[in-house]
């Protein structure tokens, strides 16, 4: 079962003492600038140790595996590790179990991306008169994780993703209404722009392209940053409160500084105080 928080909202905290090392193994990787070497999915990571543990986690950034560390699985490995496949893990189960087990992982770690957002719409008051779709929303898509592995091969995540973005839309909608037409930017290429101290209060930037996007100083307040490419962006004292569907690997991938003011659904990257 997951854990829940004091408020009785799902915890989806990844947990990686509780997982077999799945996004080491499942997912494939191309040497770039987020990988330092070339892995075929269903290969174990050549830094993956018997105990399913990464052997360089406390130098990956240093080691050229940045794409690593802005990963995040919502809390998906520990639910097709111990609840999927009973705690049967894929070096000592039949080769049949370990290819559907990897073929089931991205499956359920979309899904808890979908819980994620709908977990975290519950906490935000304007968006009230969505909430009881929402929870039954949240109720059936957790369903859905739990399924057997057949049954998780077959769901149709577009299509679920679909019905789930209606309601985030209209959550979207009550958190910022009366933000007018200029603070829409949803989908922008807003690569590399100078935003430096920019107004972006309430702007509706789901899925925008902010990838080394200098917003120093600017205001973020009540943005909707569902889907937006901040990888590289410079968020330094940047005011984030009350952003919301920001989630941690964004984070992760932009820098940032002390004095950036950021949500509580988020924290902050351990790596921006190193400059990293």
């Amino acid at each position: 079962m997951e854990q829940t928080t004091a408020d009785g909202l799902l915890d989806l905290r990844a947990d990686c003492s509780r997982c077999f090392g799945l996004c080491c193994v499942a997912l494939p990787f191309t040497a770039s600038a987020d990988f330092a070497a070339d892995k075929a999915a269903g290969e174990p990571c050549a830094n993956l140790r018997e105990d399913f543990r990464c052997g360089i986690h406390t130098e990956l950034r240093q080691k050229g595996f940045t794409g690593c560390t802005v990963y995040d699985c919502f809390g998906a490995g520990q639910k097709v590790s111990q609840v999927t496949f009973g705690g049967r893990d894929w070096r000592t189960g039949s080769r049949a179990d370990a290819r559907r087990m990897f073929d089931v992982f991205p499956v359920v770690r979309q899904l808890h991306e979908l819980l994620r957002y709908l977990t975290e719409t519950l906490t935000l008051p304007a968006a009230r008169p969505v909430h009881a779709d929402i929870r039954a929303l949240l109720a059936e898509t957790e369903r859905l994780t739990r399924g057997t592995p057949r049954e998780l091969e077959e769901v149709d995540v577009p299509a679920h993703r679909q019905r789930v973005n209606v309601l985030l839309l209209r959550a979207s909608e009550l958190m910022r209404a009366g933000a007018g037409r200029r603070k829409e930017r949803r989908g922008a290429d807003l690569i590399g722009a100078r935003l430096r101290g920019a107004d972006l209060r309430q702007a509706d930037l789901r899925g925008a392209y902010l990838i080394a996007a200098d917003l120093t100083g600017a205001d973020l307040r009540g943005a909707d940053l569902i889907g937006a490419d901040l990888r590289d962006a410079d968020l330094t004292d940047a005011d984030l409160t009350g952003a919301f569907f920001l989630t941690q690997p964004q984070l992760d991938s932009a820098r940032g500084s002390a004095g950036t003011r950021l949500p509580g659904s988020v924290t902050r990257p351990a790596h921006w105080a190193a400059g990293f």
